[in-house]
């Protein structure tokens, strides 16, 4: 795909091609990586504004960075304009000059507490949370999707009154809430989205291949894309996408387990490297039989023994 940078307020990334929030996997370890095979942006797991609020340690974590990562966004999600402003001006969120707002998450659990994608349903009190946020000196973000459902698009009229709130940059989740994360991407409204607004719009969902990600550009229009869960499975997607060299996956995963061990207790990165493992492993013939092994390691040495075994050089 076409690279170029983009500016976001007064700061410009490498590149157009970035990786998405995912709650459980975007750690510091798991972004390090993909920004090493060539991530223009990462962003943070998505963070409770309340769990900062109320001191909440896990929340806390989740935002742990180090100086050497570089650029990276923050993503927060509430629905009291106050306490999200209070979050972006928290300690916690100081290494990250960048706040995206989620506007998007479709978990029931969220939705049903009026936050993530409730907030497309809430237009007014979208715009003030944007307004507010904006007021901590952030460069604040937002990332929604298109509507509820197929019959309440509401994409280009929601990008007009983001921006308008003082959004640098919109992502567009090419979805519905009640699609989850499957059907088509509707290229269409993305494209509504990018004729609507004078800010940069990246394009979300369905990129799994540098085709995939070639097709989303040429038909939205879109300044970039944001990979998700392709790069769960294959973090080496963000070379093909942006010409980094690419390593043996045996490399890869020994410089992720590395890196998670330094900052994450041994318990922690056996149950993370394990899952990470069966997702690098799909469709490898032997797969099922090296997975029961993974969910048998009591430790990163048995994790690291077993991938030896599966990615033999």
């Amino acid at each position: 795909m076409r690279l170029k940078p983009i500016t976001i307020g007064n700061i410009t990334t490498e590149n157009n091609v970035f990786l998405a929030p995912l709650a459980g996997y975007t750690n510091y370890p798991f972004r390090r990586l993909c920004k090493g095979y060539g991530a223009g942006l990462c962003y943070t797991e998505m963070v409770s504004a309340k769990g900062l609020k109320y001191g909440s340690e896990n929340t806390k974590e989740l935002l742990y960075t180090e100086e050497n990562e570089g650029l990276c966004a923050a993503q927060v999600f509430g629905n009291e304009p106050d306490t999200l402003r209070a979050a972006c001006e928290h300690e916690a969120f100081a290494p990250f000059p960048i706040v995206d707002i989620n506007m998007g998450c479709p978990v029931p659990k969220i939705y049903k507490n009026g936050e993530g994608s409730a907030l497309l349903e809430n237009p007014i009190l979208a715009e003030q949370i944007v307004r507010e946020c904006v007021k901590s000196g952030k460069i604040i973000t937002v990332k929604f999707r298109i509507g509820i459902t197929d019959d309440k698009l509401i994409t280009a009229e929601f990008a007009k009154r983001m921006e308008g709130a003082g959004a640098s940059l919109i992502t567009v989740h090419g979805r519905t809430k009640d699609k989850i994360y499957a059907g088509d991407v509707n290229f269409a409204e993305i494209e509504a989205a990018k004729r609507a607004v004078q800010v940069p719009v990246i394009a979300n969902g369905g990129v799994f291949s540098n085709a995939d990600a070639e097709r989303l550009m040429r038909e939205t229009g879109a300044d970039g894309v944001m990979v998700a869960r392709a790069a769960l499975f294959n973090p080496q997607i963000f070379c093909e996408l942006t010409g980094v060299p690419t390593e043996s996956k045996l490399e890869m995963f020994r410089k992720q387990l590395k890196w998670t061990g330094q900052v994450c207790d041994e318990r922690f990165t056996t149950v993370f490297m394990r899952k990470m493992a069966a997702f690098y492993v799909k469709g490898q013939k032997g797969a099922a039989a090296f997975k029961e092994k993974l969910f048998q390691a009591q430790n990163p040495e048995e994790v690291w023994a077993i991938a030896q075994q599966i990615w033999q050089e």
